[in-house]
């Protein structure tokens, strides 16, 4: 789905469509950085000057409450957001913070932890840490 289509259901549910949301969301689903909303926020303002800090976060939040985007949360670090909002796996840089994709097929453990914690589970969240190759020196993974 892209930004336009995403930004046509939100404004069936009363959501205003605006330039700046579209550029936010276009820039989301173009990028696989899971950048920062400051980053975000720089990327927006050169096309938008006038574009605030708030704008951002108001509307990072509209989308990830509509599902449309994930936040991902590293305590101290700063939240980083993803255009898509499939539950797929994740590789953070210990030392640079960056975020890279790792897709593979998801562990099917939901079932298990429900029927042993008494949990109704709607997702999980798997992350690996490691340093990427730019932060050890490397040019590419091998």
């Amino acid at each position: 789905m892209d930004a336009i289509e995403i930004l046509k259901q939100l404004k069936d549910k009363g959501v205003r469509f605006t330039p700046q949301r579209q550029a936010i969301l276009e820039f989301l689903l173009g990028t696989e950085s899971h950048p920062t909303a400051d980053e975000i926020y720089h990327h927006v303002k050169a096309k938008f000057p006038g574009v605030s800090l708030g704008t951002i976060y108001n509307t990072l939040n509209m989308l990830k409450v509509h599902g449309h985007i994930l936040e991902l949360s590293y305590g101290d670090m700063s939240s980083r957001f993803d255009g898509n909002p499939q539950n797929h796996y994740h590789i953070v840089c210990s030392k640079c913070g960056k975020v890279t994709d790792f897709h593979r097929p998801l562990i099917d453990v939901d079932q298990e932890a429900e029927e042993k914690s008494g949990f109704s589970i709607i997702g999980h969240r798997l992350e690996f840490y490691g340093i990427c190759p730019e932060c050890n020196g490397e040019k590419r993974l091998n």
